[in-house]
């Protein structure tokens, strides 16, 4: 007598033609160990993370952890069947109605606490309270995110699952079922990687190439020969693109620093060599400097080389400060070397960053260095964001930026900077990742709040100063693929000045939140993620050292460059 095995609701016998006979899942039935998986970290994506998330980007982060989960759940069942020597087995009516009601009790208390939390982070960065439906709109978002991604991973799975059966006609089925897989995630990676991500990045080059030609409104040729573009200038007005237009254009005049420093003032000297001024950053970063020289910029008292940002931006508070603080008697020089955004920049053009940071300076010094002593200006750095990553190619450590600098700023650097890590990782005992101290801050120092100073106050730096600032809530500086299974000292350690105490690592999810963090690092008040402008006032006194320089004085210039 032979007895055959009821199949599941959720299975179909003798559809898997690798192993006849045997039942088969359903390929849109859910696993329920996945599920699981799924509640668990989908509920814990509610946790706070460094910046205030919206409903629909917390139901992104969700939805991504939600089917992260699954696949740990799925993974973790079948392993577990695998030691066990068992076969899947239908759930269980009342397992299913036990997941259902934890289910629905979870996802409310996720909701609630993410709430909360969300209303004391947007209360610490001095932002409005979040309304219930925005807290509640995180759950359809999630929901909609994780059908898609789960749809879309079954669909795969599929297609591995027919590429196997196809292949077994000249091979064994477990070959053939193994190689079906392998081809069809080559070929996904291939497509998203290769075709896909090329032409998504030809596409967005030639987008913001053109808008790289738009002049914005306001925005006209500047008449004084102290500026890039201007009639006598070396490097025409076309070329400059739009970034370098708004930054040749713009700026204090001489009476605007006469009225703030209560004497006479000299106009700042600006110039910039877009990607249209010549074909390399070389030839660029010459021109640039020949420019420096017909303009008068190397009898000035200071020159400040800014490595500018992906699509050759540079922020127009910090480049007034340096002037304002300087008296006047200053010039600044930088280069474009590209169109794109530093989030795009960085994944296709970095060795241009690193190129252009390394080509600017390295022109600049040369000229500096040909000079008297007694004739050569102070010679100071800037870079912010990915323009911190450029500006740091151009030197090999501390001693580099002390023996060839009076003085560099970097804001808000990225956790790849070489130099950056290079400095964080080697602090001083007892001093926190996120406020480090490095050889007692004797070249090198760092700050989350400039205002305060930069710790070791009390100790003195002398000579060339090196100032890095970095937002403990700035997601750009913190996030890296090490969050994944990693917890960083700085989640180990005291949280930062702006960062919830309840902010915890936890595998996986944090990742996920910290780089969904980093479209809105921008999106915040002053002083917190990625938003330095008014800290730059600080930052350059500390650096130029200027006379008689006040709180008071400070905050007017703050209110100048940076009005709320």
């Amino acid at each position: 007598m032979t007895t055959t095995r009821e199949a599941p609701p959720d299975e179909v016998v003798a559809a898997d033609d690798d192993d006849p006979g045997r039942p088969v899942r359903r390929w849109f039935a859910p696993s329920l160990p996945g599920l699981w998986g799924a509640l668990i970290l989908a509920c814990l994506s509610f946790t706070p993370s460094l910046l205030p998330r919206t409903g629909l980007l917390q139901g992104a982060v969700a939805g991504i952890g939600a089917i992260l989960g699954y696949g740990i759940g799925v993974l973790v069942a079948v392993v577990w069947r695998a030691f066990a020597g068992r076969d899947p087995r239908r759930a269980r009516r009342a397992s299913a109605v036990v997941f259902a009601v934890v289910a629905v009790l979870a996802v409310a208390a996720a909701v609630v606490a993410g709430r909360l939390w969300q209303g004391r982070l947007r209360e610490l960065m001095g932002l409005p309270a979040q309304g219930w439906g925005e807290s509640l709109l995180a759950v359809p978002v999630a929901v909609v995110a994780f059908v898609v991604l789960l749809a879309v991973c079954r669909l795969l799975f599929l297609l591995g699952r027919g590429t196997g059966r196809l292949l077994s006609r000249w091979m064994g089925r477990r070959g053939a079922r193994a190689l079906g897989g392998l081809l069809v995630g080559a070929v996904v990676v291939y497509l998203v990687s290769g075709l896909a991500l090329d032409s998504f990045f030809t596409a967005t080059d030639r987008a913001f190439a053109a808008a790289n030609d738009v002049t914005p409104d306001g925005v006209t040729r500047p008449t004084s020969d102290l500026r890039s573009g201007g009639s006598e200038s070396l490097i025409s007005w076309d070329s400059l693109g739009r970034e370098g237009r708004i930054f040749v254009a713009g700026g204090p005049s001489a009476a605007d620093i006469a009225a703030f420093t209560g004497t006479r003032a000299a106009d700042p000297i600006r110039v910039y060599a877009g990607v249209d001024s010549a074909d390399t950053a070389e030839a660029r970063a010459a021109l640039a400097v020949a420019d420096l020289e017909r303009a008068g910029a190397f009898d000035r008292a200071r020159l400040l080389v800014a490595t500018t940002t992906g699509q050759g931006w540079l922020d127009a508070g910090a480049m007034s400060s340096f002037e304002y603080v300087a008296g006047g008697d200053s010039a600044i020089v930088a280069l474009q070397y590209s169109f794109v955004p530093s989030g795009f920049s960085y994944l296709v053009d970095a060795s241009r960053a690193r190129a252009a940071g390394r080509a600017l300076f390295d022109a600049v010094y040369g000229r500096w260095a040909s000079l008297p002593v007694d004739r050569r200006p102070q010679l100071y750095v800037f870079g912010e964001s990915l323009g911190s990553f450029g500006a740091e190619a151009a030197f090999s450590g501390e001693a580099d930026l002390r023996n060839r600098t009076s003085g560099a700023l970097f804001v808000g650097p990225p956790n790849f900077n070489a130099l950056h890590t290079e400095f964080r990782d080697d602090r001083d005992p007892g001093s926190r990742e996120v406020e480090p101290v490095y050889r007692d801050g004797r070249t090198v120092r760092f700050s989350t709040d400039v205002a305060a100073g930069a710790p070791p106050v009390a100790a003195p730096w002398a000579g060339s100063r090196t100032l890095i600032l970095q937002h403990p809530s700035d997601p750009i500086t913190w996030w890296s693929p090490r969050l994944l299974f990693s917890r960083p000292d700085w989640l180990a350690e005291p949280r930062g000045r702006d960062v919830l105490p309840s902010m915890t690592w936890l595998p996986i999810v944090t990742f996920w939140q910290v780089t969904l963090d980093m479209p809105a690092a921008a999106e915040v008040p002053e002083g917190h993620g990625h938003r330095y402008t008014a800290e730059s006032v600080d930052a350059w006194a500390l650096l130029l050292r200027p006379p008689d320089w006040t709180p008071e004085r400070a905050d007017q210039l703050r209110a100048i460059v940076a009005p709320r």
